[in-house]
């Protein structure tokens, strides 16, 4: 009784994660919109997802040959530099420029630097979800603005396929999680379900005969059953959040009168349906095996921006961008 209480406190946890992601993507629209870092000419372009989905392919391939040569050191010093840019971008819209140096807004870069200095000091669980949600609001919230509904419709089926076929065809993201828990990184967004959990001490050893899990979800499991912890890819949050901001930020509908935040019906549909297809994912990874995210997560994200978009009184060709 105690563990299943413990578990449910960590499935809340994981949602409450997502949750902070959406709306943090949602708030960093319109600043992000306003500093002019829409990324390309034509969001509307397919094209434009392909591309993005290529250099997915190609990171991937890269992060799995520096792991296969020992070049952890490598892909750890790339990521914090990455947490620290993307963090950068985020709070250097939201964090008013009191102090500045040569045009440098002081304390947005010293916030984005402290994220760095403690994912590389100290990167306790807690430091690792901190980064991930600023990092991973601004990614969804850039990548919003960049890719307009056809684009992010075709992004997310084409990765949803993709997740599915590396997590139980070649089996590679598999892989490629259990490597990336040893670096301690800001790839996951981790939720304790074992009081007193430290992920500075888990697998320390260099033992994961114990762990399950893939780019969607992977957690520590005992032989009781017992888990320490919820393992979840910040990709998992990220990707489908990314329809989300791109539909508060391109469709066409009233505006939601939430203070601060760019949120529309077809919007709201999105961030339900993902949430929804979250609890089926740890209703699923509950059961003991690991699972893909983003089948489920981006089909539900997709399946609630629709209802929401034709609930607004779209027609399903405006619906889905063309």
């Amino acid at each position: 009784m105690k563990q299943r209480r413990r578990v449910s406190i960590a499935v809340a946890g994981t949602v409450a994660l997502f949750l902070t992601i959406q709306l943090g993507a949602l708030a960093l629209v319109e600043p992000f919109q306003s500093a002019g870092l829409q990324a390309v000419e034509n969001p509307e372009d397919p094209t434009n997802s392909f591309l993005y989905i290529g250099a997915i392919l190609v990171a991937t391939g890269l992060m799995l040959a520096a792991f296969k040569f020992d070049l952890e050191w490598l892909i750890r010093g790339m990521v914090v530099l990455a947490s620290v840019l993307l963090s950068w971008y985020v709070l250097v819209v939201v964090v008013p420029p009191v102090l500045s140096v040569g045009g440098l807004n002081v304390p947005a870069a010293l916030g984005a630097l402290a994220i760095g200095v403690g994912l590389i000091a100290y990167p306790e669980w807690y430091v690792i979800d901190a980064a991930g949600v600023v990092m991973g609001a601004g990614a969804a919230g850039l990548f919003g603005i960049t890719f307009g509904i056809l684009p992010a419709l075709v992004l997310l089926a084409v990765l949803a396929v993709y997740d599915a076929i590396s997590v139980y065809g070649t089996k590679h993201m598999l892989s490629l999680a259990d490597s990336v828990m040893d670096i301690k990184v800001p790839v996951l967004l981790i939720v304790p379900v074992s009081p007193g959990y430290s992920f500075l001490d888990d697998g320390a050893d260099g033992d994961h005969s114990e762990r399950e899990g893939g780019e969607g979800t992977d957690e520590p499991a005992a032989e009781n059953g017992d888990r320490d912890a919820f393992f979840i890819g910040l990709g998992d949050a990220v990707i489908p959040t990314i329809l989300i901001a791109s539909a508060a930020f391109f469709v066409s509908t009233p505006s939601l009168a939430v203070p601060g935040l760019a949120l529309t019906v077809p919007a709201l549909g999105g961030m339900i349906g993902m949430l929804i297809g979250l609890l089926v994912l740890l209703w699923a990874v509950l059961q003991g095996r690991a699972h893909a995210g983003l089948p489920l997560l981006n089909s539900g994200a997709i399946a609630g921006y629709l209802v929401g978009a034709l609930a607004s009184g779209l027609t399903l060709t405006q619906a889905i961008g063309l």
